[in-house]
């Protein structure tokens, strides 16, 4: 790791020189002007030329400049965090400059917010036919978290679960359903593969984020047909203005436990800086993220609950305009991540009783040309990668033969055209998706079966020697998927409609196993969305939507759950078929100034059925307690429906409060293991709350916390029947967090201290199995105990 901290802080001071350095106003300018709200200036507003690739963002006096402006009258949009959104006219001639002052109004609920996700272009919140939520960076800072993984707790519907003891391996369900039901996308590209989903959310730092919208549902036919459960849009940092912020932080977890070994320390350092040239034509952002988790043991037996990790991630982006309407963006960047479960950390791996442990090398990219054509069609065309390599051993015993390599790479390329028509949006594209992922077990010797060489004619043992076993591949996956798709956007009046048409065809090979043959598939998705203004504070949608699973290999496929007694290993039947969906939501959704408050409250209900639903057949454990999983297609089908609730109270900007609730049920209809119908690992209650209060000037207090209801987890540890197992119910969980928050305001930029506790009451789990047959998966409730964290940040566009 520390080769590559160097690395970080030359960059980090070579982008500030530069960008400390580009301030001269470019003759091509001729727009200028302020932003103000309530007679103040307004920093880091964003100020964009509709129909152009032009914009930039106010300093921190509110001030801003726009360059490459012809003859001709423009629409200049301004939009800011907590304010509504304006457009104002304006004309431009070739001889005079001109200078504005734009007044923008508060929009505490942000229902003039800006998302992406609901048809890859930039809509309000309030005007998407889907409900879109957005993680922003200040509720990643309220809640400490340093992972995207850790934030998304704190929306409704959604709930981050950790399933295994050893190595840490997590998902996050979506109304109820597991992590494979819902589609990651990074920057809206479709290239997170089921190998970074083991433990991606863990992977991405949450520095190198912009944001996070969530689609629950079927979404947009733009995205693919894998978002069944709904969507998760990962949209990477841009550069918009010259910025700098360098953040360190530390924690100690398990404190306050009596039996545990902690506190253990984590520890994380980050930067970012984003500079653009003086004319608004190139822009440039680079961050970083490094950190250092050491292995926690809730209960003193020497086994990890939660694995140490290490991360190193390195990223950059840049955008250059072409022209007043072209624009080229790229991305790139690269993690090392390592984490080492099990016990006797001072080991070699073959010399434990158990390891979980993995080393990844990622690296990702992208490149997008974008073109306004008319006067607002835009014309897409993208190409993004992603590799990633996996060094893995999961083994108990001593075992040599637990050593394996993952490597995949993914890609996705297409362009799409959105046409503008009239009052409508006809929004078609082409798109090709593809991975390949290998999975090999590689050579050791063979202890268990020695070759003695024998004296035929005395009998004597001369010899012993151990065969040694080749490289095994396990899997060697190739999938390609093709698809064309088309999407109409209408709103006359008070309703806004969305139809959208896709068209797929799947072809999936595994050359490792050419018995279970090319598995291939032509679907047709179809979505609908309808929105009505009841009120002008009051939006009602109604959604319908398709989606399918194919029958490939899935994240929790690459993951080997290890004991000393048990090891499963999960497989694919031979005959799986696809797993279809037919998804239905109902939302209202209400915001309203009172008083001095601003209160919104949105009601969400979903209902999913399931055709053909993938389960888990589990298999008896062999002679080496080996057990198979094997997914297979339920009899019947299953529906998952429930209600999210969520409530929203700003008063100004002082306080903020935000509370959601899910109810929910998630049902197969027939009994399928341990002869019940329930899905395992989903609680039927679950739900969040977060707390903003500026109570004194420069000082925040934040409190935030989740509610995890019971659920039934299986149980295969030494306190039963290894052969059947045991299906428990476990307790609900009241997990509460409180921080501080002090800014220090120096020269042109802010001095920040925090600290905090998260899980104060340490409402955690209590019945860790033991020892070296502990069942790692028998794991459930909040992922942390207490724990106790402080860091500082130095930037200047901290708040």
């Amino acid at each position: 790791m520390k080769k590559y901290l160097p690395v970080l802080l030359v960059s980090f001071i070579y982008i500030n020189h530069i960008a400390i350095g580009a301030n001269e106003l470019s003759e091509a300018c001729k727009l200028s002007g302020t932003v103000i709200s309530n007679g103040k200036a307004l920093p880091f507003a964003n100020v964009i030329v509709k129909g152009t690739t032009i914009g930039t963002v106010t300093d921190e006096a509110g001030i801003f400049t726009l360059c490459d402006l012809k003859k001709g009258t423009y629409t200049i949009t301004v939009s800011a965090v907590g304010f509504k959104t304006a457009e104002i006219k304006v004309d431009i001639d070739e001889t005079n400059r001109k200078t504005l002052e734009i007044e923008l109004q508060e929009d505490l609920l942000h229902l003039d917010e800006v998302v992406v996700s609901a048809d890859r272009g930039m809509l309000k919140r309030t005007q998407a036919p889907v409900m879109v939520n957005t993680i922003a960076p200040a509720l990643f800072s309220s809640t400490q978290s340093v992972v995207v993984g850790e934030a998304l707790n704190f929306m409704p519907g959604l709930r981050l679960e950790n399933d295994c003891q050893n190595c840490g391996f997590n998902q996050v369900r979506m109304n109820g359903m597991e992590g494979p039901y819902s589609q990651i996308l990074i920057n809206s590209r479709p290239i997170f593969s089921g190998l970074a989903g083991v433990y991606g959310l863990e992977l991405l730092p949450a520095n190198m984020i912009d944001r996070v919208e969530v689609v629950r549902g079927g979404g947009s036919v733009l995205y693919g047909s894998n978002a069944i459960a709904g969507t998760i849009n990962i949209i990477l940092k841009d550069a918009s203005i010259n910025s700098y912020e360098v953040g360190a932080s530390g924690s100690l977890i398990g404190t306050g436990m009596s039996h545990a070994n902690g506190p253990v320390s984590d520890y994380t350092v980050n930067f970012n800086n984003t500079f653009v040239a003086s004319n608004n034509r190139t822009g440039i952002t680079i961050y970083g993220f490094t950190r250092d988790r050491n292995m926690f043991d809730a209960n003193g037996d020497g086994y990890s609950e939660l694995a140490p990790m290490s991360n190193v991630s390195l990223g950059t982006r840049f955008w250059q305009r072409i022209g007043e309407r072209g624009k080229i963006s790229a991305d790139i960047f690269t993690i090392r991540e390592k984490r080492d479960g099990g016990n006797k950390q001072d080991y070699p791996l073959h010399e434990r009783d158990v390891a979980e442990a993995v080393k990844h090398d990622m690296r990702a990219g992208s490149l997008i040309f974008e073109r306004y054509f008319r006067q607002l069609d835009l014309l897409s065309i993208f190409a993004s990668a992603q590799y990633l390599n996996r060094d893995s051993y999961y083994g108990a015993n001593q075992s040599l033969s637990s050593y394996g390599n993952s490597y995949d790479f993914t890609y996705n390329t297409g362009a799409q055209y959105k046409a503008i028509i009239g009052l409508s949006t006809l929004t078609t594209g082409v798109e090709l998706t593809g991975s390949n992922l290998n999975d090999t077990k590689l050579a050791y010797r063979d202890l268990n079966n020695p070759i003695f060489d024998i004296d035929p004619i005395s009998g004597d043992t001369l010899g012993v020697s151990f065969p040694q076993v080749k490289n095994t591949t396990v899997s060697d996956q190739s999938l390609l998927t093709t698809g064309v798709f088309a999407q109409h956007d209408m709103g006359i009046g008070k309703w806004k409609t969305s139809v959208g048409l896709r068209a797929e065809q799947y072809r999936i090979e595994d050359y490792a196993h050419p018995e279970n043959g090319i598995k291939k598939g032509f679907v047709l998705v179809p979505r609908l969305s309808l929105m009505y203004n009841v009120l002008p504070w009051i939006q009602t949608r109604v959604s319908y939507s398709q989606g399918y699973r194919a029958p490939q290999i899935f994240d929790e496929d690459l993951h080997v759950e290890t004991s000393g007694a048990r090891q499963v290993i999960n497989r694919n039947d031979p005959n799986l078929k696809q797993e279809t969906s037919h998804s239905f939501m109902f939302s209202a959704d209400a915001n309203r100034e009172l008083g001095n408050l601003f209160i919104g409250f949105l009601t969400e209900i979903f209902y999913t059925r399931l055709q053909n639903p993938f389960y888990n057949e589990i298999g008896a454990p062999d002679e080496n307690g080996t057990v198979i999983y094997t997914r297979r297609n339920a009899t019947d089908g299953a529906v998952v429906k429930g209600i999210n609730l969520e409530t929203k109270i700003r008063s100004f900007k002082d306080f903020s409060l935000t509370a959601g609730f899910t109810f929910q049920e998630s049902l197969y209809d027939i009994p399928q293991e341990f002869n019940t119908r329930e899905f395992f690992r989903t609680p039927k209650q679950y739900g969040y709350l977060m707390l903003d209060w500026d109570f004194v000037k420069d000082l925040c207090l934040s409190v935030s916390g989740t509610y995890t209801g019971p659920m039934l987890a299986p149980y295969f540890g030494p306190n039963t029947n290894l052969d059947v197992g045991e299906l428990r119910k476990t307790p609900d969980f009241y997990d509460l967090g409180v921080k501080l928050t002090y800014n220090i305001k120096l020269e042109g930029k802010t001095f920040q201290l925090f600290g905090g506790v998260k899980n104060i009451f340490n409402s955690y789990q209590k019945d860790f199995d033991v020892g070296i047959d502990r069942d790692p998966s028998y794991i459930y409730g909040p992922t942390s105990p207490r724990t106790i964290y402080f860091g500082v940040k130095l930037g200047n566009m901290l708040r």
